[in-house]
């Protein structure tokens, strides 16, 4: 009876305790287990990955703001660490593409194509760089394949249509366009 009066009086104590010890049970099996150890090529794969990511997001900023040369040292380290991500060498073909070295851009965007053949920005810069070498046959085969890969929420198939129709036409398969609709002359009243 006494001890039943002392554990009444005492419960929240006990439970404490006992909630303590489970906490110290628990502490002391996970301190037998330790950290996780990563090895040292896990480790360095983490690292390479993070430089890639790293090198490539500073690319892409580069090559929006026109920086082509700094866009091109990015991308040359990217290509050293991952020689088979076909998206660098898409950016690659259009900082040469801005730099005016089509010739090497289209390597880079061919490669890319073998890399991933749906890679469908690598057939757009193929249709520019034929378009610069006045080829536009291949120029309009490049940007088709394109078209035909691109999702159809795409921003830029409005430009790609308008390439196509524009080529046709240098190319004598459509007549001369009319006069734009906006520079039309005012008729007299």
């Amino acid at each position: 009876m006494v001890l039943m009066q002392i554990w009444r009086a005492n419960r929240g104590l006990a439970v404490a305790a006992v909630t303590m010890l489970i906490a110290l049970a628990a502490g002391l099996a996970w301190s037998t287990l330790g950290p996780r150890q990563v090895s040292r090529l896990d480790h360095q794969r983490q690292m390479t990955d993070a430089e890639v990511r790293q090198r490539f997001e500073q690319a892409v900023v580069m090559l929006h703001a026109k920086q082509y040369d700094h866009a091109i040292t990015a991308l040359h380290r990217v290509l050293e660490l991952a020689p088979r991500m076909p998206e660098a060498h898409v950016n690659m073909g259009y900082a040469l593409l801005g730099r005016a070295q089509p010739d090497a851009a289209r390597g880079f965007f061919q490669s890319a194509v073998e890399l991933r053949p749906q890679q469908a920005n690598a057939y757009y810069g193929l249709a520019l760089v034929e378009e610069q070498r006045q080829d536009y046959e291949l120029a309009l085969g490049a940007m088709r394949s394109y078209l035909h890969l691109s999702p159809a929420d795409d921003p830029h198939r409005a430009k790609a249509r308008a390439a196509l129709w524009e080529w046709e036409q240098k190319l004598g398969r459509l007549p001369p366009s009319p006069q734009p609709p906006g520079n039309a002359p005012v008729p007299a009243r």
